[in-house]
């Protein structure tokens, strides 16, 4: 659509764009070359503009000029108010995930036991949040980590620095079987899953917040693929527990060489293949991530020779053995799903 602005000093067209409401103003020049542009009446009260008002004009990444006339008033906290109910845990986790500063989950009358404990156990899965103030009929949660002291990349590292140890760690415990270890692995899963939040509330903040935006240098159109690598990383941690279940399944059983030797070329590839990808994606480093996808079918001969020694020769672990290689095998997925998520670098 061509839109065609008539010369005048007083054009003002209104329209709407794929549901999205739009002012068009052309933009004048005075005698010593100022550009300017009317601002829209109805806005400006609303904000309380008025003749000798200031407002902060700010460029972002893309261009954009953002006008924020409200720069020097602070943000009001966000509080959420919740009652006891089943789903009080989901509540919870919703509404940080959701950005709220408070969260005061207040009775109708005396608080239940049983709910207190529920909600400090919701709040230990929650990076930052922690119990400011309780009484008998109610509990109040603060969020104390800032979004700009956690920036995405960093807890994003985090989360995939746990669970690449646990990927690592479980196919130790599950060839030298070391049960102790395996168990070890089951319970960091919820410290990957603690970054995990805390990322997609940090995210939904910058997507909230161009200031943030432009302070952390992370595009809105960025946050959509943080959130689907902090997803898939999520994803890696969840297989490794399966290998460690495996793992504990075998009651200290050691693996045989020849089967262990198979399974290490396996964990080798799918290892490399997700600590590959994501320093791809941080360089955005196009080449090394299409060489991630070049392993496909060394996969799956190595799967299916797992399968052929386990059945052959290993039928007592088959279950184990099998559960653990497809464990191995998603890892890797999710490794070059990461690698498709990789973007060449802007000029």
């Amino acid at each position: 659509m061509r839109l065609a602005i008539p010369h005048g000093l007083s054009i003002s067209i209104h329209m709407s764009i794929w549901g999205v409401s739009m002012t068009f103003r052309k933009v004048q020049r005075t005698g010593g070359g100022t550009f300017f542009v009317c601002l829209p009446k109805n806005w400006a009260m609303r904000a309380g503009l008025n003749k000798s008002s200031v407002v902060a004009l700010s460029e972002t990444a893309d261009g954009r000029l953002v006008l924020n006339p409200r720069y020097n008033v602070e943000r009001e906290p966000q509080v959420a108010v919740i009652r006891p109910s089943p789903l009080l845990d989901r509540e919870i986790m919703g509404k940080y995930l959701l950005g709220y500063d408070t969260i005061r989950i207040e009775a109708t009358d005396r608080m239940s036991s049983e709910d207190r404990q529920r909600i400090k156990e919701s709040s230990r899965r929650l990076i930052g949040l922690e119990t400011v103030e309780e009484d008998y009929s109610k509990i109040i949660l603060h969020c104390l980590l800032e979004p700009a002291a956690f920036p995405p990349d960093k807890a994003l590292q985090r989360e995939h620095s746990i669970a690449s140890g646990m990927h690592r760690d479980a196919v130790t415990a599950l060839i030298e079987g070391d049960s102790h270890l395996a168990k070890n692995v089951v319970s960091r899963d919820i410290e990957v899953n603690r970054f995990y939040f805390l990322l997609v509330r940090v995210l939904r903040t910058i997507i909230q917040n161009s200031g943030l935006s432009e302070k952390l240098g992370i595009l809105p159109i960025d946050c959509l693929d943080y959130r689907l690598t902090a997803s898939l990383v999520e994803a890696i941690g969840d297989q490794s527990v399966r290998l460690a279940e495996a793992a504990v399944e075998m009651k200290g059983a050691q693996t045989a060489k020849d089967l262990s030797q198979l399974l290490l070329r396996l964990h080798k590839i799918a290892f490399d293949t997700h600590e590959n990808a994501l320093k791809a994606m941080f360089a955005r480093d196009i080449g090394l991530a299409e060489a991630l996808r070049n392993n496909r079918k060394t996969v799956e001969d190595l799967v299916n020779e797992i399968e052929a020694s386990v059945h052959k020769n290993y039928s007592s672990i088959a279950p184990q053995m099998l559960a653990a290689a497809t464990a191995i095998r998603q890892i890797y997925g999710h490794g070059v799903d990461i690698a498709d998520l990789v973007m060449p670098k802007t000029p």
